[in-house]
């Protein structure tokens, strides 16, 4: 009997035997390596990759060094600059290219609250449109064939999408509301996993809403001060303590939005989980 045991092992001929020595050492059901779900993916992990490391990266170029020169181009425009600007932030969040939050700081630096705020709001909305259809283009159905593969995704997928308009709505809407979620990953996986088109759009104006705005009217305040840029706003310090003291404010009152729409969704998730 000692010399079956490794028989059985090593050939996986051993019937029962077999299958239970390859359950108990193999990965257990519904579970892949990191490797596999990517060569699952194939495109989709690569625009993935993209989406995640590229926007931060032009984001930070944009508002550190080009933020003064692309203002001055954009007023340079006139009324038309406006137009220009909902254009250009659709394609560039649309290719996942730059972060919504550069768009809103530079929609606040320009045009102010009043028109920024509505010309951010257009040009995300277009931008995830455009998301939408790239990722539904590349995608296809592997990442809903992979959810359906693995059981703990299926029960989020469930509570993204199996309740209804209203309450996919307000998941949608609490996924876009932490500052740090990210616009084109988002667009990604809320797309590839069926979310309706009406939904999506519906809940990324809802829930991006506050953190643009807050965003927007802190460049605005900026921008107030006559300073040429951000790099020229801190170097001459115009207002620096009234800045500091709102970019405090806004941060904390960011990371309460996030905390609470994270506490909100795990709370979605896990009641989900239990119902199924």
């Amino acid at each position: 009997m000692s010399e079956e045991r490794p028989t059985a092992t090593v050939g996986g001929d051993g019937g029962d035997g077999g299958d239970r020595g390859h359950d108990a050492h193999g990965p257990a059901a519904g579970e892949e390596s990191l490797v596999a779900i990517l060569r699952r993916l194939g495109p989709v992990g690569v625009l993935a990759a993209v989406w995640t490391a590229v926007p931060g990266i032009m984001g930070l170029v944009l508002v550190v060094r080009y933020l003064g020169e692309v203002s001055a181009w954009i007023e340079a425009r006139g009324p038309l600059g406006v137009v220009i600007f909902i254009g250009g932030f659709m394609l560039t969040a649309g290719f996942g290219l730059l972060p919504t939050y550069a768009q809103a700081v530079l929609a606040g630096w320009v045009f102010g609250v009043t028109l920024g705020i509505p010309a951010a709001l257009a040009g995300f909305t277009g931008a995830s449109l455009i998301g939408f259809a790239i990722t539904r283009l590349v995608s296809g159905e592997r990442i809903e064939r992979l959810v359906s593969d693995h059981p703990r995704a299926a029960v989020v997928r469930s509570a993204l999408i199996g309740r209804g308009f209203l309450p996919t709505l307000g998941i949608v809407s609490l996924v876009r509301l932490p500052p740090n979620s990210p616009f084109s990953l988002t667009n990604l996986l809320l797309a590839g996993t069926g979310v309706p088109l009406p939904t999506y759009l519906a809940g990324t104006v809802i829930g991006m809403l506050p953190r643009t705005a807050i965003v927007a009217a802190m460049a605005a305040a900026a921008a107030s001060t006559g300073s040429a840029d951000i790099v020229d706003f801190v170097r001459e310090g115009r207002n620096r303590w009234v800045f500091i003291g709102g970019l405090v404010a806004t941060i904390v009152v960011l990371a309460v939005i996030g905390r609470v729409a994270n506490a909100a969704l795990e709370r979605v998730v896990a009641g989900g989980g239990t119902r199924d």
